[in-house]
């Protein structure tokens, strides 16, 4: 009777574990190659249909170039930890973890951050395979995969400091999903941010998003100098301090109105 109970036991956790995976894949091929698509028909409409030559300086092979490459980056500044952290506060939750020997904002991070450097990888081996077709650098990619992380770690810094708003408004998600769209925009994961017209380029050269995908994307592809991803990393880690300090201040502030009401 034990051992039928204990194979079962086993049948079970592989099915799930076999279903994770499966549910895995099927997100991380949907979110990457859905954009990707999308981007694709938008080029050969503008140049095969078109009949266009160049936009912005790029043309038709450098745009699709950007979209593969660029979908690898964009693969590893995700993830919810924002939504989270906001519903914990909303639903009184966050009273479980402040008596943990960490901070909360650290351990939320450093609890969902796995699955991030898993997918980081998994995009650096395709990116050097697909580097290799391009006549691209490996180290490059590496350096572009480092700056992609850091940019992963600003990402996630805005949205904590951004779900403390849940201490003074209940639908404070909304504002995640707003800062969510800009990402998608300013980060370069829909299109390549020198399209910008020159008038705006200050709307995403003002922001630490383009340090997601953009940046590790140019690159990669060499068309930044070493310099001036070195200048990057600095500026990078610049973000990452000031990040630190908007989040000791706003959770500083908004601890000072928990109450703890929904625990």
């Amino acid at each position: 009777m034990k051992l039928q109970w204990r194979l079962a036991a086993l049948r079970n956790g592989f099915q799930d574990a076999t279903a994770y995976r499966v549910e895995f894949i099927f997100e991380f091929l949907g979110s990457a190659f859905v954009p990707a698509a999308i981007q694709w028909v938008l080029w050969y409409a503008l140049f095969k249909i078109g009949g266009a030559s160049e936009v912005a300086g790029m043309t038709y092979v450098d745009l699709v170039h950007y979209t593969l490459m660029s979908l690898l980056f964009s693969q590893v500044r995700g993830g919810d930890h924002d939504f989270e952290l906001s519903e914990m506060i909303r639903s009184g939750q966050l009273s479980n973890y402040l008596l943990r020997p960490v901070g909360v904002v650290e351990f939320v991070y450093i609890r969902g951050v796995a699955p991030r450097i898993f997918i980081a990888g998994i995009c650096l081996i395709l990116g050097v395979i697909l580097g290799q077709l391009f006549g691209l650098s490996g180290p490059r990619m590496i350096g572009a995969m480092f700056l992609a992380l850091l940019g992963n770690i600003i990402h996630y810094q805005v949205g904590a400091t951004l779900a403390t708003t849940a201490f003074l408004w209940e639908e404070s998600y909304s504002i995640l999903m707003v800062k969510n769209m800009v990402v998608n925009l300013l980060s370069g994961e829909l299109i390549p941010l020198n399209l910008f017209p020159p008038s705006l380029q200050w709307l995403w050269k003002s922001t630490p998003f383009y340090l997601y995908v953009f940046g590790p994307t140019q690159y990669a592809l060499g068309h930044w100098s070493h310099t001036e991803f070195l200048m990057q990393i600095a500026i990078s880690m610049l973000w990452i301090l000031f990040g630190w300090g908007l989040i000791r201040l706003s959770w500083d502030l908004g601890m000072k109105r928990y109450l703890s009401l929904g625990g």
